[in-house]
């Protein structure tokens, strides 16, 4: 059944690029120990047991909403002048708004606008994140962001604040408005949602959040297939311990991924000026391969 998301993203599927990103061995080391030591589930979900659509008949449970409103209420003192600095730094390095506002897809399948502060050059081409995504989905390879290789589309500390996860605080608006939560799937392009089977859409039955068990536990290692068996899993699992739980991994997690990104920046430095002094200069998740 074709819904008016997959209308409006259009049918037309382009070629892959001819440009692959590859991902180093150790990359499939940190996904094979996760599999192993059971800290997200990579099986699909049965198929005789997932929605064949969307469900708009559950409601977002109270305890979630209290717990997320609760949250920032407390987090506010730390939160508003952080994000009062951020928007004025963005507004110092470049020109154009400070907000960036994007079309998501949000719980049953419903678009919202998404907000964030805008780390890219407003002439930024978007169509090559497109290509990425499509084929990372295809060849069911980790997925690793495409902005988070830190490439010239970036505004001056962008790189920073995209690897920190500070450009998504203004996504706090969008949980007060009730469209996300501060744990849930990540939300998705309207380009993106096509490449959902009817089995993997039951991740819309809740609401997206701004961090979940994908973002904690499989982002940059895990594949397009592992995403979506995680997402099943929280939407199973869903309860206040286990948002707790998620909320305060978050930040480990942005730190490893911080690290992740300045050790990489290191190594492109030193592909530059000499030859590494190791056989393997690329770090886990990510390629020192140039954006083309």
């Amino acid at each position: 059944m074709t819904t008016a998301v997959e209308k409006q993203a259009g049918s037309r599927v382009s070629d892959a690029p001819n440009r692959t990103f590859t991902h180093p061995s150790p990359s499939r080391r940190r996904n094979r120990d996760l599999r192993r030591s059971g800290r997200f589930p990579v099986a699909s979900a049965p198929a005789q047991h997932a929605p064949r659509h969307l469900s708009r008949a559950s409601t977002v449970p109270r305890w979630k909403r209290v717990l997320d409103i609760s949250c920032i209420l407390l987090s506010l003192p730390v939160t508003l002048p952080l994000m009062l600095a951020l928007a004025a730094w963005v507004k110092f390095v470049s020109r154009g708004p400070a907000l960036f506002k994007q079309e998501r897809i949000g719980r049953n399948g419903r678009p919202f606008t998404l907000y964030k502060f805008r780390s890219m050059r407003v002439d930024a081409d978007t169509g090559r994140h497109h290509k990425h995504f499509r084929n990372l989905v295809r060849t069911d390879t980790p997925m690793v962001k495409l902005d988070l290789l830190c490439d010239s589309r970036l505004i001056p500390g962008g790189c920073f604040l995209r690897s920190a996860g500070l450009d998504e605080l203004p996504q706090l608006f969008n949980v007060l408005r009730g469209e996300m939560s501060l744990v849930g799937p990540r939300p998705c392009l309207p380009e993106e949602f096509r490449f959902f089977t009817p089995a993997q859409r039951m991740r819309f039955e809740v609401l997206p959040g701004l961090t979940g068990l994908w973002q904690v536990e499989g982002k940059g290692v895990s594949t397009f297939s592992e995403m979506n068996s995680m997402d099943a899993a929280y939407v199973r699992l869903s309860s206040v311990p286990l948002d707790l739980r998620l909320m305060v991994r978050t930040p480990f997690a942005l730190i490893r991924q911080l690290a992740q990104v300045l050790r990489q920046r290191r190594s492109d430095h030193v592909g530059e000026g000499a030859l590494p002094t190791s056989g393997d200069a690329t770090l886990t998740g990510y390629s020192t391969q140039r954006l083309g």
